[in-house]
This record gives C-alpha cells, sequence and structure tokens, in this order.
C-alpha cells in the first residue's frame, strides 16, 4: 500500500519537499495544499517585478502541469483549520478531509501590522506575495510620495522599490541605522547614501505613532513618535512575520514563535515533520535551536524533511550555512550565516562602498555581512562549518584578501 503524505504549504520548502519524495517514491501518493492561488513562483524575483524591471512570466516556477505531471495533487485556494495528529487527518475550510501517513507543514508566515491607528487603511502594503507585489506596483506607479517602515532585509526592498518607481519616499527607522542588529554606523552608511541617491531619505531614530488617512480611507501619511509628520500616499511596511500556527492548535505540535523540530526536521509529534520560515530548527552548528528564512535554507530543509519522511527514520540531518543576497544597489551586499547573534565582532571599512563585518561566538564564526567585496564568503562559511575557533585571530580575517593558510599558519605557531 503506497504511503500517503500530505505537506501543507507550497512555498520553496513545501515544493522541495513534494519533489524529494516524489524522486524517493515513485508510487507515494502526495497532496500539496495551499492558501495561495497560483503554484510556486520565486519570492526573490516579485521585488524585481514590483520594481517595474520584471514581466510576470519568468517569476513562476512551476506551472499546475508541472505536479500533474509527477503526480502530485495540487490544492490551490484551501485554508486548513485543523491538523487532528491522533487520527492523522487534515481539515480544512472547506470541509475536506485529508488523511496522512507523513506531514509536512510549511505554511511560512504572514507580515506583521503595525499596532498603530488606521495601520490597515488603504495604501498601507506588505510585501510578501505575489499578489501583495501586484498591489504595491500598482500603488507605486501612481504615487509621488512615500513612506517605508521596517528596517531589515524585507524593509529595504520596499525602499528600493520606490526608488525604482520615483517616488519620493521617507524610510523611517526606530535606531540610529539600517538593520542596526547586524551593522554598526560604519558599514549602514553606505547603504544610506545608496538610498539618497535612489530618493530615499533615511530618518533616524524614528518610527510610525498613527498614519493619517483623507476622507475615503486612503493613508496619506505617518505621524512619528516625535511628533514629525510625513507625507505618503504610498506605504511599505516590513517588520517581520507572524507564523501560520493558529491551525495547529491542539494538535500537540511544540510551537515557540514557529515550529520547533530537530535537525532532521521531525517535530515532537510522530511523523509530522515543519519546514522553511515556520519552523526553529536545530542548528548542528550552534548547538542550538535557529530559526532562518532564506531561500536557499527552506529549500534544503524541504528536502531534508522530504527524505526523512520517505526513509521512515532519521537519516539525513539539515546542516547549512545560509546567505541573502541584496541587488538593489551599484554595490553587493551579502550577509551570511546568523549575522546578529555573535558575543563578539570584528568589522573595517576599506573605501566608501566596502565593508565588512564578522560575528563570533564562543570564538567561532557564527555569520557576517559583506558589502562590496563578497569574494571572502566561501572562506568565512567554510570557518562557520568547521566550527573553528578563530576569534583570537580577527586581524587576519579582516584582511583584504582572506587567506586560511594564513589562519592556519597562526594557529599552529600559537599551539606550539
Amino acid at each position: 500500500m503506497s504511503a500517503s503524505h500530505v505537506i501543507i504549504g507550497d512555498g520553496i520548502a513545501g515544493s522541495s519537499a513534494a519533489e524529494t519524495i516524489r524522486e524517493e517514491d515513485p508510487d507515494a501518493d502526495i497532496t500539496v495544499i495551499t492558501e495561495e492561488g497560483e503554484a510556486l513562483y520565486n519570492r526573490i524575483l516579485i521585488k524585481e517585478f514590483a520594481k517595474g524591471k520584471l514581466p510576470e512570466a519568468p517569476i513562476s516556477i512551476h506551472e499546475e502541469d508541472w505536479y500533474a505531471e509527477r503526480d502530485i495533487d495540487l490544492e490551490l485556494n484551501t485554508v486548513v483549520t485543523e491538523v487532528d495528529t491522533d487520527a492523522k487527518e487534515v481539515h480544512t475550510y472547506d470541509g475536506d478531509t485529508y488523511e496522512y501517513d507523513k506531514l509536512l507543514v510549511a505554511t511560512g508566515g504572514t507580515p506583521t501590522q503595525l499596532p498603530v491607528d488606521n495601520a490597515d487603511a488603504e495604501g498601507i502594503h506588505h510585501f510578501w506575495t505575489f499578489q501583495d507585489a501586484r498591489a504595491i506596483r500598482e500603488s507605486a506607479e501612481e504615487a509621488d510620495t512615500g513612506i517605508v517602515v521596517g528596517a531589515g532585509l524585507l524593509g529595504i526592498d520596499l525602499a528600493a522599490i520606490c526608488g525604482a518607481q520615483d517616488v519620493e519616499a521617507n524610510y523611517l527607522m526606530r535606531g540610529n541605522c539600517w538593520w542596526r542588529y547586524a551593522l554598526t554606523e560604519d558599514g549602514a552608511e553606505i547603504i544610506h547614501e545608496a538610498l539618497e541617491e535612489n530618493g530615499v531619505t533615511p530618518v533616524f531614530d524614528s518610527g510610525v505613532d498613527h498614519f493619517t488617512t483623507d476622507d475615503d480611507g486612503h493613508v496619506t501619511g505617518a505621524v512619528d513618535p516625535n511628533g514629525e509628520e510625513f507625507d505618503g500616499e504610498f506605504v511599505g511596511v516590513a517588520i517581520g512575520l507572524n507564523f501560520n500556527t493558529e491551525f495547529l492548535e491542539g494538535s500537540g505540535l511544540e510551537l515557540d514563535d514557529g515550529i520547533v523540530t530537530d535537525e532532521y526536521m521531525q517535530t515532537n509529534v510522530e511523523d509530522v515533520y515543519a519546514a522553511g520560515d515556520i519552523t526553529r530548527f536545530y542548528d548542528t552548528i550552534l548547538g542550538e535551536q535557529a530559526q532562518n528564512g532564506a531561500w536557499g535554507s527552506a529549500k534544503e530543509q524541504g528536502a531534508v524533511a522530504g527524505k526523512n519522511m520517505v526513509a521512515d527514520a532519521e537519516e539525513e540531518e539539515f546542516r547549512w550555512v545560509s546567505s541573502y543576497s541584496i541587488t538593489h544597489f551599484d554595490f553587493p551586499f551579502l550577509s551570511f550565516g546568523h549575522p546578529t547573534i555573535g558575543d563578539e565582532y570584528a568589522e573595517r571599512k576599506y573605501s566608501d562602498s566596502e565593508w565588512r563585518r564578522i560575528a563570533f561566538k564562543d570564538g567561532k564564526v557564527v555569520g557576517g555581512v559583506l558589502i562590496g567585496d563578497l569574494a571572502p564568503q566561501s572562506k568565512f562559511k567554510q570557518l562557520i562549518r568547521e566550527e573553528r575557533e578563530v576569534g583570537d585571530q580577527k586581524e587576519v580575517l579582516l584582511e583584504q584578501s582572506v587567506d586560511l593558510d594564513k589562519l592556519d599558519a597562526s594557529a599552529e605557531v600559537e599551539s606550539e
């Protein structure tokens, strides 16, 4: 009798799991359930679409035929309301029931709304789905002034969209620089200048006290906690995700700002796995629970979960060093690993468009940020994977051209 696999979520994690299961078990029954009305698309490229740089066609990854060709049942526009792990059943809003032998939850999250007055006004956008991108593109094309809230990796996408669509925007940030958890002012200054060159003005120690609207309920601007007023016909908000776990209440799954899994993507409930943004997985490199929503990480988690679901045993562990790149400016930008969790840091500015910061924890490299020159990324990722204690050799790692042989030589000298 064929095993029945149900996957909730058709992002890159869920789709990767479905593809892996089919490769590993040609006879398996596979059902993918998603709330969205379209099959897997490239979340990385939707920002370019919203900027007006791409048509819709290249953004789709899988057409519905892709699933049919692999004998995978794709259920679009389907909302899951409950998971009964005792009966091994998934229940939907429409009253349908899907039985499973193995279940994967890969539902990701929903953008967090600002808890301020008029946060749901027309013209205020959150950026996560392809449908969001369509609305953002249309709204930005019609706007002259804009406001961006959220000084992180998604917020800067909204700022870049304003720049590309010639929207004169203010970027409201709570701290003294963009992505202050991973950058200092020296590195962030490069980003700030690039934003200004694109018509976006960074505003520090700011935020939103409330939004203002016209008589039709359309946003007209924002007032920050300092009382300063900003005009904005277009507003983009990116302050984080609320993970989609409401339907898991009563399921017995361990939840902690997402779904807790081990290194095999297995939850605390037998035969239930999780992958993607929603997981708090056991990171074998850090030796603790971690979370990472990067595309490559989610894809690998889905593949690992898929293999372990078919194997009926925890055979493959998730061990991955993620990276996230920004391509909005004339210079490249890349973060790798976990750049915000260090207990020590080393940084250097090499030019007006080149900067490096490395995060260490217990003497080991755990992440970092590269601006301008991305060449050292593979070497830093290697150090992370090898879990080498190199925190006392920061100067070697800050040399413009990183040579790990020098690092080894230094370590050997110290050990003699």
